[in-house]
Parts: structure tokens; sequence; C-alpha cells
């Protein structure tokens, strides 16, 4: 079978025209003064308008524990 009505390629630009996507919006923290995506908890500090919603010092000790509990698994030493 034969494609009896073909898109040009300038037609086909002129659909594709509108796909481009757009900047992120970004705000600023008001506690930090990080940037972050709208609506969405602050990755620094951990608050959301104000109110502490994640404990970032909590998150990041359990990550070097976890770290630690790998490296000593794999019998790698500490960097120091």
């Amino acid at each position: 079978m034969v494609v009896r009505m073909r898109h040009t390629r300038s037609h086909t630009a002129n659909r594709r025209s509108h796909h481009a996507l757009g900047e992120p919006r970004l705000s600023t923290c008001k506690d930090c003064g990080q940037l972050h995506l709208r609506h969405r908890v602050c990755a620094n500090c951990g608050k959301y308008r104000g109110v502490q919603i994640i404990d970032m010092e909590a998150k990041t000790a359990r990550k070097e524990q976890r770290m630690k509990d790998k490296n000593k698994a794999l019998g790698v030493e500490p960097k120091k």
C-alpha cells in the first residue's frame, strides 16, 4: 500500500510547533533562600509554606548510616 496524502516536513513541523516544553516555575524558599519547584517541599530545608514537613537532619543521618553499613558489608574503608 502507498500513502495517498503524504504530510510534508513543514506540515509536520507546524503541527509540532506547540510541543515545546516551557521552563519550570521556580520559587524562592522563605527560610533558606534556595530555589524549588512550586507547590513542592524545599529539598534543602524540608519546609513547605513555613511548616516543617521533612526532618532533613534525620534524613541525612539515615543516609550516612546506610552508606557506612554498605561500605562495611563490601569491605571498603571509609574516606578520610
